[in-house]
């Protein structure tokens, strides 16, 4: 049968080869990492807004160790990729303003309310969970309408971009990114209960194949990691396809966004690692044989703020930047100092919506599955 476990991996070997016959080999290439980022997150369980939460009511470090750990050596190999290659590689460089902090505490309060980032949405969709594919829908609905927004939001306070690069040089921008990386290990160590500091050998695993990945995907599409482009140029294909005239948009009239709206979206970078990413996790998911049961009934507040949430973050994500993959891990990763920004606005955030999914649970019956976050 099609849905076995060989049966998966030669369909997304298929779809592989119609990429590369009738798109390109880079192409073809990009879906497959995006299958690798679902296999690893799904398959090994890593996860971004899940760690968070484990650290703060728990005092459990270990998966945001991970996440440090694998940052740190997407770094160690990205920072000297961009500086060898500035006009070829580009990094995921952002201004840091008052949106944009205040985008990264929404995005950080409701990810944990949606049990999962935006890569966690993607995640959560892909290995079967039907609350995850509502809020996958939500996120882009809101990610698009953050599009609309973007340049009123934008001409609020902000700096200019500012990198390590470009401040420090290549060699002081990784000197200064490691030692950064490691002063949060150390806070993280400090909070967090002995035996619950070290990850487990998993997490190991997980966070060098994200930095093998990563650096492929940057030196492959030219660009870091990054998740909610993809998902607003989803929303924005729907709209235009309604009849919607969004060359009136300063967004879209873009010259290099309009031509993404105008292409397919198979040509289109971030979509193939996140079309890849949702592929590898269903086939992570089937393979471990443990896709969702049908669940019991969500209280209606629980999936009422999951829509309203998902809807947020999306919306969010655009006026940050990014989420915690194309902000937190891919802008630390290439130097930005709005990564360190969004890192720290997110994580306040986070521990309010850690607050919020507590009284939205308090029902008996939300699903036992959506305890745990991505």
């Amino acid at each position: 049968m099609l849905l076995t476990r060989t049966g998966l991996v030669l369909l997304a070997l298929v779809v592989a080869a119609f990429l590369a016959l009738f798109v390109g080999l880079r192409f073809a290439f990009l879906f497959l990492i995006g299958v690798g980022f679902g296999l690893t997150l799904e398959g090994l369980r890593f996860g971004f807004a899940g760690p968070w939460k484990a650290l703060v009511l728990r005092r459990d470090g270990r998966g945001v160790m991970a996440q440090l750990l694998a940052i740190g050596l997407t770094a160690a190999v990205a920072l000297p990729l961009l500086a060898a290659a500035p006009g070829e590689l580009m990094g995921a460089h952002a201004p840091v303003g008052a949106a944009m902090i205040a985008g990264a505490f929404v995005f950080g309060a409701c990810m944990q309310i949606v049990m999962g980032c935006g890569s966690g949405t993607l995640v959560n969709a892909g290995s079967g969970n039907a609350l995850g594919l509502l809020a996958l829908v939500f996120f882009v609905v809101g990610s698009f309408l953050g599009t609309l927004h973007l340049a009123w939001w934008t001409d609020l306070a902000s700096l200019p971009v500012l990198t390590l690069s470009g401040l420090l040089g290549a060699e002081g921008a990784l000197a200064a990114t490691l030692a950064a990386l490691a002063a949060v290990a150390v806070i993280v160590a400090f909070r967090a209960e002995k035996g619950a500091r070290l990850p487990q050998g998993r997490l190991f695993l997980a966070a060098g194949l994200l930095a093998g990945l990563a650096v492929l995907n940057l030196v492959v599409a030219g660009q870091p990691w990054g998740i909610v482009y993809g998902l607003g140029l989803w929303g924005a294909k729907v709209a235009s396809a309604a009849g919607a005239d969004l060359s009136q948009t300063a967004f879209w009239a873009a010259p290099g966004n309009a031509e993404r709206l105008a292409s397919s979206l198979l040509t289109d970078v971030t979509s193939l690692t996140n079309l890849g990413l949702v592929a590898g996790a269903f086939i992570a998911a089937r393979w471990r044989r443990v896709m969702d049961p049908a669940p019991a009934r969500p209280a209606a507040r629980l999936v009422g703020g999951i829509v309203v949430a998902a809807l947020l973050m999306g919306y969010a994500s655009r006026l940050a930047f990014g989420c915690n993959v194309g902000a937190f891990f891919s802008g630390i990763a290439t130097g930005s100092l709005h990564g360190w920004a969004w890192f720290a606005a997110a994580f306040v955030g986070s521990i309010l919506g850690v607050r919020i999914l507590a009284w939205l649970q308090t029902a008996p019956t939300a699903p036992a599955r959506l305890e745990t976050a991505r």
